[in-house]
């Protein structure tokens, strides 16, 4: 959510920023937020003169009551009734009106960074960077859910019958790998400083809406029915949640957290070849990276971050690229955004396996997080996340890597400690 007083100053810049998200539809928001505002405004001030007038009235009421002046002090008595009955139909106009405002401004995309592409879909994305060497071998690839088969570390028909669709068992080794990436992720990010956490895995609305867009939330959240309560999407949900109504002291800034969750998702819409097996799942695990920082520090943090994923799968050995997403790629909260993809080398391209992006400050202020400065002033801190590794989609692409041609997978040296010392997980 951007600052209304931006918007008030600024809007054909909130108009065009609109027309580079290609949401056209949006733009008789602007006009109407201005013009809901005017109204809530002036409410608001001839409620504070009548509030003013009204104690001056009162005042003299007593005056006049101290001289005998009963009838005069009557009539005054009545006129602050009658404001009293102003005043009362003034405040609820104020809060519909305010409510209007917040409706509009709740679905008015934030502001993005200058140096976003503009794009209409992620078809426009653009790379940045690639790392490391991609590699095709001379040998057949299988689909990723049979080299686990092949590996007796996965069974989909029974999570069928038991969930259905877009759930799996892991087991044997492959769950052990699952579980080594996780544990290996976590000591990865406690490495570069950031503090480890296992947050809530439900939240309520009112951090649902701080955190996401609306149509993020349909489109991911599964509400616990009959409760004020969602499974979270990812941990960031939680863990910037857990900064709402919060003054934030400037000296603990910035805040780096690093934290596993469970992931439930409903994948709505979700379809295509590739989303067969663990692709596009419902439920998943993952590490996350979150930081709260000065404003002025965000760039900087945001580069980190997405260096800190390319690095984790660089030190597995799997080649990645770095994508730049479009405007019209970019969730309605995120000033700039970028997704981590690797090799497959079955597809012979690219898969998204994180994301990482930088929110300004449209989270602080839908949830009213606010720093305090040395100085007394107060402010809105900006925040970010980034995924480190979430498999089990990213399994797919450590065993097409690390496949060999007899149905072996090698395990890089950074997970063998994880992994009971073993170098290779052998073709049952």
């Amino acid at each position: 959510m951007i600052d209304i007083k931006f918007l008030r100053e600024n809007p054909e810049v909130v108009k065009q920023n609109i027309k580079n998200k290609f949401q056209d539809q949006k733009l008789v928001l602007v006009d109407e937020v201005i013009e809901f505002d005017k109204k809530s405004r002036a409410a608001k001030q001839e409620a504070d003169d009548l509030r003013n007038q009204r104690n001056v009235l009162s005042k003299q009421i007593g005056a006049l009551m101290a001289q005998g002046k009963k009838e005069e002090a009557e009539e005054v008595k009545n006129k602050v009734r009658e404001f009293g009955d102003r005043l009362t139909k003034l405040e609820e106009d104020e809060v519909v009106l305010q409510e209007e405002v917040k409706k509009r401004m709740m679905v008015i995309p934030n502001i993005i960074d200058p140096s976003v592409p503009i794009g209409k879909d992620d078809s426009e994305n653009v790379e940045i960077e690639k790392f490391g060497e991609p590699v095709v071998p001379d040998f057949e690839i299988p689909y990723h859910t049979d080299i686990m088969e092949a590996l007796d570390g996965i069974e989909m028909d029974p999570a069928g019958r038991v969930a259905g669709n877009g759930f799996y068992y892991l087991k044997g080794d492959i769950a052990r790998l699952h579980s080594a990436c996780l544990s290996y992720a976590r000591d990865f990010m406690i490495g570069r400083g950031f503090t480890y956490y296992i947050p809530p895995y439900m939240i309520r609305s009112s951090v649902v809406t701080g955190v996401m867009s609306f149509a993020e939330m349909e489109n991911m959240m599964y509400k616990i029915e009959g409760e004020d309560l969602y499974l979270i999407g990812t941990s960031e949900h939680s863990m910037i949640g857990k900064f709402i109504d919060q003054l934030v002291p400037e000296n603990t800034l910035p805040q780096t957290l690093t934290s596993y969750s469970p992931c439930f998702r409903k994948e709505k819409g979700a379809h295509g070849i590739e989303e067969r097996g663990v692709y596009r799942i419902h439920q998943f695990e993952k590490q996350e990276m979150i930081v709260v920082c000065k404003p002025e520090e965000s760039k900087e943090w945001y580069n980190k971050l997405w260096k800190n994923t390319v690095d984790y799968f660089r030190s597995l050995d799997i080649p990645v690229r770095t994508l730049e997403c479009c405007s019209g790629d970019l969730a309605d909260l995120k000033v700039k955004s970028c997704d981590v993809e690797a090799w497959s080398p079955r597809q012979k391209k690219y898969f998204e396996v994180g994301s990482c992006s930088n929110l300004g400050d449209a989270q602080a202020r839908r949830l009213r997080i606010r720093v305090q400065a040395e100085d007394g002033s107060k402010y809105l801190p900006h925040t970010l996340n980034n995924t480190c590794v979430a498999p089990p989609r990213m399994l797919i692409a450590f065993l097409e890597n690390n496949l060999n041609a007899d149905g072996s997978v090698n395990i890089p040296k950074a997970l063998q400690p994880y992994m009971g010392g073993m170098t290779k997980i052998e073709k049952k």
